[in-house]
């Protein structure tokens, strides 16, 4: 699987199902601390990863998984170049800003 850095790639989308992504993140980036709706897990495919979720920190290398529940805060930080690849599901997760709010009308094109 090859990617380039800063391009992620979606090598799988389903509604109501999962969205699969590869990444490559270079060596010394990170993803600042964020949150996804959705379950998220993340594969070292290639490298080592820091993360860092509340007041835990943690090394990973590759292969491994690491999972954060729905709007659990994490940070990643390539120690070395890192290919990732990421599951959100079910994606759309709830309260995805590409769903509608509950009590809001759909909007009439």
């Amino acid at each position: 699987m090859r990617v380039a850095a800063h391009q992620p790639q979606i090598l799988r989308s389903d509604d109501d199902a999962n969205r699969v992504i590869v990444l490559l993140l270079p060596q010394g980036e990170c993803l600042q601390e964020h949150q996804v709706h959705e379950h998220a897990l993340v594969f070292v495919v290639r490298g080592e990863l820091l993360v860092s979720a509340g007041a835990s920190e943690r090394t990973l290398s590759a292969p491994s998984l690491i999972h954060f529940d729905p709007g659990e805060s994490h940070e990643v930080r390539a120690i070395s170049e890192c290919q990732l690849v990421l599951c959100l599901a079910p994606w759309p997760g709830p309260g995805h800003p590409s769903q509608p709010r509950p009590n809001t009308p759909p909007q009439v094109a």
